[in-house]
């Protein structure tokens, strides 16, 4: 289990706050299937959230089955964020996180994100703010960053000692630079040397500051390989969730040394669809929601269509996919769920491990504000 500060979390696997797709209903979706330790909100604005934004709101909302939850802050400047950490501690967060990892122009580009990384006066600026903010409060403040820039550039090393003497009660690694952004593999030794950094750097009794490690895992054996390679105290899932929110499940029993449960059915994983649906409904409006499903059927549809035809061979599941993307309302996605489940909607040859998903026809998840791109890399 791991320790953030004063908070006690079941596990030690986090839901990553993933720009676009880290709404409530996913993060209830996750919880419900076991194993999350904390799930984070997508990114927040601190001016947006100060404003009473009607995004911003609600990409902050929470509920009471939410918990405990993480709200993550983007931007640059001190005194601002120390105001949104406030905002967020008083409107349900758990824990406040600071982005420092964000590779997007978008953000970089107004010294946010990543952008933080070359700039480490202003981080520890915003660090220093905001722990002055929530440590009267209870709240831990933790950092979420990349490795560095550039590849010659080993900042996270450096940078995140720092900030735990300043207070910071967990530091998450992603183990890429922001010139990678999401190509390329995560680096096990990257987050290793970080780990290494951070307990060095611990003085007097007590664990220390847990590091917790980020990228590349899409199947339980992954976490359990990030753990054994860094040694690193936790483990964040992103991309590898969107998928497969039974993935924490998953690897939280294998991290106990426990035989890995079977795989949902193929009702159950149409369940969970209709579920992430139903809450949408509740949460959002019939707009928004169908806008979701329409999106996120790739997604979803990874772990779909792997049940055998009579001839042993996995039937595909694009017919489906297609005509999800082409609803006119979310009822009528409810009927198409329905449909393949009796054994229609089915067809189109899975590609190999990737589920009915040959086509590739994914969103890249981005940062707020930003338009989703074809997927290209794992998380």
């Amino acid at each position: 289990m791991l320790r953030i500060g004063r908070v006690q979390l079941a596990t030690n696997l986090l839901l990553a706050p993933i720009a676009g797709y880290c709404d409530l209903a996913f993060r209830l979706v996750c919880r419900e299937q076991g194993g999350v330790g904390l799930a984070c909100t997508d990114l927040l604005s601190p001016q947006g959230l100060l404003r009473g934004t009607a995004t911003s709101l609600d990409l902050a909302r929470t509920t009471a089955e939410d918990s405990p939850v993480g709200m993550q802050l983007y931007g640059s400047d001190p005194e601002i964020m120390a105001q949104g950490a406030r905002w967020a501690a008083e409107h349900g967060a758990t824990v406040v996180d600071i982005n420092m990892g964000c590779p997007v122009d978008k953000v970089t580009k107004k010294d946010g994100g990543s952008r933080l990384l070359c700039i480490p006066d202003t981080a520890q600026g915003i660090v220093a703010a905001c722990v002055r903010v929530l440590e009267p409060m209870g709240i831990p403040l933790t950092c979420k960053m990349r490795l560095g820039w550039f590849n010659d550039r080993p900042v996270a090393e450096v940078l995140a000692p720092r900030l735990v003497a300043m207070g910071v009660a967990a530091v998450t690694v992603h183990g890429r630079t922001t010139e990678q952004k999401f190509a390329g593999q995560a680096s096990l030794e990257g987050i290793a040397r970080v780990v290494e950094a951070v307990k060095n750097a611990h003085r007097g009794p007590g664990p220390g500051v847990p590091v917790i490690g980020n990228g590349d895992v899409r199947e339980p054996a992954d976490a359990l390989r990030m753990v054994g390679a860094t040694g690193c105290d936790g483990v964040m899932i992103g991309r590898g969730a969107l998928s497969t929110p039974w993935l924490f499940r998953d690897a939280w029993a294998l991290l106990r040394g426990l035989p890995v449960p079977p795989p949902p059915s193929e009702t159950q994983k149409l369940d969970i669809v209709r579920r992430y649906l139903t809450l949408m409904l509740r949460f959002r409006d019939e707009r928004y929601a169908l806008d979701q499903a329409r999106k996120r059927i790739t997604w979803f549809g990874k772990r779909l269509g792997h049940e055998p035809d009579h001839r042993g061979r996995p039937v595909g599941c694009r017919p489906l996919k297609d005509a999800v993307r082409h609803a006119a309302s979310t009822a009528e996605v409810f009927g198409l769920l329905d449909r393949y489940q009796a054994g229609e909607l089915r067809g189109g040859e899975p590609a190999q491990g990737v589920g009915c998903d040959s086509d590739h026809d994914g969103a890249q998840p981005q940062p707020a504000g930003t338009r989703p791109e074809p997927a290209h890399a794992g998380p």
